[in-house]
C-alpha cells in the first residue's frame, strides 16, 4: 500500500501516515518509504528514517534507494558517503556508484571501484565502458569492451553495443565501428529499431551516408526515429537534397523532422525553402516549439536577414513561446549582422529584466560585436569591463575586427594581447596588427609583427566563402584549385579582368 501511494503521484504524506501506524515494519516497508522521500526530494527525512532503520534492514535495499536519490540530484559525494558506510553491498550498489562517478567525470575513481566489484553484471560493464566513451577515452573503453568479450562471464547486450556504436561515431572510428557491426550480426542480435537507429547514426557521424542508407533500407518496421536519424545524418554531412528526398517520403512527420529539415536549409543558405517549410508546419497541425523558432531565427541571422529574424522572434512571442538562451543568441546575432544597435541593446536588457535569463559570455560577445561594428568601440570596451566573468577570445576578436574597420590601433593592440594569451597559435591578431601598423604609416612595426608571427611558426588559415547557385552551394578556399568548374571560373575572371582594364583605359 505504501508503494502504491508513492507510485500514484508520489503522495509521500499519505504513505508516511500509513508507515507510521504499521505495527511491524520490515525491509520492504523501510525501503519503500525511503524511496518515497527520495522521489519527493525530502532527503533530510529519508536520511532520518534511514538512521532509524534497524541495521539488518539498511543494507543493501535502503542504502541503494538513498544512493540512487543522491546520484539523481548530482550529489555524488553524499552518495559515496552512504556507499562507504554500507556493511553489505550488492551489484546494484557498486554499479550505481560506478555510473555516478563516471557521470561526474571521475572516470579513474570509477575504474578503481569497478575493479573491486566482486561480481559484475552487464550493467556494470556497460556503465564503465560508457564512462570512458563519454570522456572521449575511446581506446580505454574499447579495450574494456574486448576484456568483457574475452572474460565471457557476462554476455554483451543491445545496450552495450549501442554504447559502442555511439562512441565509434562520436570519435570517428570507422574500422572499430564496422567491426562492432559485423560482431553484432555474427552474434545473432535481433536488429530492433533502437539498435538499427544507432547503426544509422554511427555511419552518418562517420560520413558514410551510403552505408547508413543501406541499413535504413533493411529496417522492416521503420519508426519515426529511424526516418529522423537518416534525415539528421544527411544534414550533418551537408547532403540537404538527399535529406529532403527522405523527408518527403516519410509517412508521418513530427516536430523533430520539420526542425531538422529547416536547419538543413538554413545551414546551406536556402532561406526561402526554410521559410516555406516553417510555414508548412502549421498546415501539418504541429505546433512549432522554441527549437523550431530558434532554427529559423538563426538561419535568418546567419544570412544577414536581421529584420526578418526579429519578425519571427515577435511571432514566437505572440504565440506564447518563451525565448531561451539560444533564442537570444540568434536574435542578437541577427541584430549584429543587420546593424540594429538599438534593437539589439534593448533585447540584451530584456533577457534578465523580463525573462530572468542571465546573459552568458556569448551574448556579451554579440553585443560587443554590435557596438564595435557601429563604431561605438569605447562603449564596447566599457561593456567588457562590466562583464561578470572573464571574456573569451570571441569577445576580443569582435573588438579586434572593429578596431581594424575603424582604424583604432590602440584598441587593436589591447585585443591582440588578450587573444594571443588565450590562443597562442591564432594568426589573426598578428595579421590585423601588421595591417593596421602599415595603414598608420608604421611599416617597421608592421614588419616586426609579421616576423614575430613567422618566428613562432604561426600560419594563417585560408579564407573561405560560399555562394548558392540554382539551389547548390559552392564553397571556395583561398588558394584552392579543387573546384569542379575551376577552368570555367578562371576563364570568367580573366574575361572580367580584361573588360575592366578596357573600361579603365577608355575612361568609362
Amino acid at each position: 500500500m505504501i508503494s502504491a501511494y508513492i507510485r500514484n503521484g508520489c503522495n509521500v504524506g499519505k504513505a508516511y501516515e500509513l508507515f507510521s501506524v504499521l505495527a511491524e515494519r520490515n525491509l520492504v516497508s523501510y525501503a519503500a518509504m525511503i524511496t518515497g522521500f527520495v522521489k519527493a526530494g525530502k532527503f533530510h527525512m529519508a536520511e532520518e528514517l534511514y538512521r532509524e532503520a534497524p541495521h539488518e534492514f539498511r543494507d543493501p535495499a535502503c542504502s541503494n534507494a538513498l544512493i540512487n536519490g543522491y546520484l539523481k540530484m548530482g550529489e555524488v559525494n553524499e552518495a559515496m558517503r552512504v556507499f562507504e558506510n554500507m556493511a553489505e553491498r550488492d551489484v546494484v550498489s557498486w554499479t550505481a556508484m560506478v555510473d555516478g562517478l563516471c557521470r561526474d567525470g571521475r572516470v579513474a575513481a570509477a575504474r578503481d571501484l569497478f575493479d573491486r566489484i566482486p561480481e559484475r553484471n552487464v550493467v556494470s560493464w556497460s556503465a564503465m565502458i560508457d564512462g570512458y566513451m563519454g570522456k572521449g577515452l575511446f581506446r580505454e573503453g574499447f579495450c574494456l569492451f574486448m576484456d568483457m568479450r574475452r572474460e565471457g562471464l557476462v554476455q554483451v547486450n543491445s545496450t552495450t553495443v549501442t554504447i559502442m556504436f555511439k562512441a565509434c561515431g562520436n570519435c570517428g572510428r570507422m574500422p572499430e565501428g564496422m567491426q562492432i557491426h559485423g560482431l553484432v550480426s555474427r552474434m545473432g542480435f535481433e536488429f530492433d529499431n533502437v539498435l538499427s537507429n544507432s547503426v544509422i547514426t554511427m555511419y552518418c557521424m562517420l560520413g558514410c551516408t551510403d552505408m547508413a542508407d543501406k541499413v535504413f533500407c533493411t529496417v522492416s518496421n521503420k519508426d519515426i526515429v529511424t526516418w529522423n536519424s537518416l534525415i539528421s545524418g544527411y544534414i550533418h554531412n551537408n547532403e540537404v537534397e538527399a535529406a529532403f528526398r527522405v523527408f518527403e517520403r516519410m509517412p508521418e512527420k513530427d516536430l523533430i523532422s520539420w526542425t531538422a529539415m529547416i536547419v538543413g536549409f538554413t545551414k546551406s543558405g536556402r532561406i526561402e525553402n526554410a521559410i516555406e517549410l516553417f510555414n508548412m508546419i502549421f498546415l501539418d497541425v504541429i505546433e512549432p516549439n522554441v527549437i523550431s523558432y530558434n532554427s529559423i531565427i538563426n538561419g535568418f541571422a546567419q544570412n544577414g536577414f536581421g529584420e526578418e529574424a526579429l519578425s519571427i522572434y515577435r511571432k514566437m512571442q505572440s504565440e506564447g513561446h518563451e525565448p531561451n538562451h539560444v533564442t537570444f543568441l540568434a536574435v542578437l546575432s541577427a541584430c549584429t549582422h543587420a546593424g540594429l544597435v538599438e534593437e539589439g541593446w534593448n533585447l540584451f536588457n530584456t533577457m534578465k529584466s523580463r525573462y530572468g535569463i542571465e546573459p552568458e559570455v556569448d551574448h556579451y560577445a554579440c553585443i560587443v560585436d554590435l557596438l564595435g561594428r557601429a563604431g561605438l568601440l569605447d562603449e564596447a570596451i566599457d561593456l567588457i569591463r562590466s562583464m561578470p566573468f572573464k571574456p573569451h577570445s570571441g569577445v576580443w576578436g569582435a573588438i579586434l575586427g572593429a578596431s581594424q574597420n575603424h582604424l583604432r590601433l590602440d584598441l587593436a593592440k589591447l585585443a591582440a594581447q588578450h587573444i594571443t594569451e588565450l590562443e597562442p597559435k591564432n594568426a589573426t591578431p598578428y595579421v590585423v596588427l601588421s595591417n593596421l601598423y602599415s595603414a598608420a604609416g608604421k611599416k617597421i612595426d608592421g614588419d616586426l609583427v609579421r616576423k614575430t608571427k613567422n618566428l613562432k611558426g604561426i600560419k594563417k588559415s585560408p579564407g573561405c566563402s560560399w555562394i548558392t547557385m540554382k539551389d547548390k552551394v559552392h564553397l571556395f578556399l583561398a588558394g584552392d584549385q579543387s573546384h569542379g568548374n575551376i577552368k570555367e571560373i578562371k576563364a570568367t575572371i580573366l574575361t572580367m579582368d580584361k573588360e575592366m582594364q578596357w573600361l579603365y583605359h577608355c575612361g568609362c
